[in-house]
């Protein structure tokens, strides 16, 4: 995850590249219910950051450099997309009830979609960076016009990398294949 970008613009070329991988991530039944709201441009991210991001407690965030990003890109889970598609005929369900599924795939897919956009960016030698949105979703959702039943799964700031300091959290380690690996029990 990169926090410190460039302000250089991403050419539209390559963004539309990146997000085309990404839309190619899996979907439960193929619904592909995942939107994507794209921002471009300090006019269209400053209006994101001014929704989602308080400007008085910027000045004492750890990563302001993660405001220069030139593209924000807000993936939103569709459940009615997917309630919608398991209802028609060739999934053999007759009813839209959320109950049937025993995870929120539409959440799930978001977040393929997602690991797909951060992983083609880093291929195309960009910088990403994914983060929540823990306060501003109304506002954003007036701001930009998104539709209701559209649920925000986190933001992707993307961008050309410019000098950074890896986080804190990475002291921790990442923790070895023999702790997280369980070959045929527990």
């Amino acid at each position: 995850m990169v926090r410190n970008f460039e302000t250089r613009a991403i050419p539209r070329e390559l963004l539309d590249l990146l997000l085309d991988l990404a839309r190619r991530a899996p979907s439960a039944g193929f619904t592909q219910g995942t939107e994507l709201l794209v921002l471009e441009g300090a006019e269209q991210t400053n209006r994101f950051w001014a929704a989602t991001f308080a400007p008085q407690e910027r000045s004492e965030f750890a990563w302001p450099g993660l405001f220069n990003a030139p593209a924000i890109v807000v993936p939103f889970a569709n459940k009615s997309a997917y309630l919608d598609r398991y209802s028609e005929p060739d999934k053999g369900w007759a009813d839209r009830d959320e109950a049937r599924w025993p995870v929120p795939y539409w959440e799930i897919d978001a977040g393929f979609l997602t690991m797909s956009l951060l992983l083609a960016t880093t291929n195309a030698g960009l910088g990403a960076a994914f983060f929540g949105l823990f306060r501003g979703v109304e506002a954003l959702r007036a701001e930009f016009a998104i539709p209701e039943g559209l649920t925000p799964i986190g933001a992707v700031a993307l961008g050309y990398p410019a000098q950074d300091r890896p986080s804190g959290s990475l002291r921790r380690g990442r923790r070895p294949l023999p702790e997280i690996v369980h070959r045929g029990k527990w």
